[in-house]
């Protein structure tokens, strides 16, 4: 009996060595890539801090050999402070757009009996297969058509909806238990109230990944923004900063300045990023089981 404890015991001291030593080479591995990926961030925002010559003597050491804030300055001469004026009120108003839109659209679709709910469904499914720059064009003879091409509300149009966030709100309504709907409609609300009042109040976790996700998609949005203008006036940051990149600084070496203006560019979506993450496709919540 002592030797099969013995043996017993050695077996489970290995397997115990063996379950450890995989740990941690999966957490190497997970650092590893954890590096990669984060690395040409990291070097992105140092060179922003360096001076032209430094950037160029080192173009990979992150760390600038003296902090400057000449790129930023520089920066602040271009129009810089029009891109950014330009990309707030396209992004406010194409989030405050996609967050009303798609979420009617996705309690139409959730709750809603009407003919053809499913070919409309199986249409928003399809458009999210479709790759965006297919829809350039059609985008572009629209807005030609409409005889908003290079305006404000060319440049929101287009953007004001879009088939994720419809789907993401209809699979956050189809987990609100009808029980919820039923009591309000038995207290006299209608569907729109239903809607506004009871249904949507709850929804404050797909909300929120909805809001994350147009704030981003509008912020960072380059061709759409690209196909619906051409005045210099109009420009994003997006635009603005590739036309500054491909133009004057296109044959330089200013690595400084143009990872100053994506730096800059970053910044809004990342704090809010981070400030709502741990609501991101929480969509569960608030929802009544059976």
């Amino acid at each position: 009996m002592s030797r099969r404890g013995s043996t017993s015991r050695t077996h489970g001291a290995s397997r115990k060595h063996g379950r450890l030593a995989g740990r941690a080479l999966l957490y190497l591995v997970l650092l590893v890539c954890a590096f990669v990926y984060i690395y040409p961030f990291l070097l992105g925002v140092g060179t922003a801090f360096k001076t032209d010559p430094d950037a160029t003597a080192h173009p990979l050491n992150p760390v600038p050999a003296h902090w400057v804030l000449t790129a930023f300055t520089e920066l602040g001469q271009e129009d810089f402070v029009r891109w950014l004026a330009n990309s707030v009120v396209v992004t406010v108003f194409v989030t405050a757009g996609r967050v009303l839109f798609d979420s009617m659209a996705g309690y139409a679709l959730a709750r809603l009996r009407f003919r053809g709910r499913t070919v409309v469904f199986a249409g928003v499914v399809a458009v999210m297969a479709v790759p965006p720059v297919v829809l350039l064009i059609p985008k572009f003879l629209v807005l030609k058509q409409l005889n908003i091409y290079d305006s404000y509300p060319g440049l929101i149009l287009t953007l004001l909806t879009d088939a994720a966030g419809v789907f993401i709100m209809r699979q956050f309504f189809l987990s609100v238990h009808p029980s919820i709907e039923e009591a309000a409609r038995i207290d006299g609300a209608g569907i729109f109230r239903t809607y506004w009042s009871v249904v949507l109040p709850m929804g404050r976790p797909a909300l929120i990944t909805l809001t994350i996700l147009s704030f981003q998609g509008s912020w960072n949005n380059f061709s759409d923004v690209l196909v619906a203008h051409q005045s210099p006036s109009l420009d994003t940051l997006t635009t603005g900063i590739g036309r500054l990149v491909s133009g004057q600084l296109g044959a330089g070496t200013q690595y400084p300045l143009q990872l100053a203006a994506a730096v800059a560019m970053t910044v809004p979506v990342a704090v809010l990023f981070f400030i709502f993450q741990k609501y991101i496709l929480r969509t569960g919540e608030g929802a009544v089981k059976e």
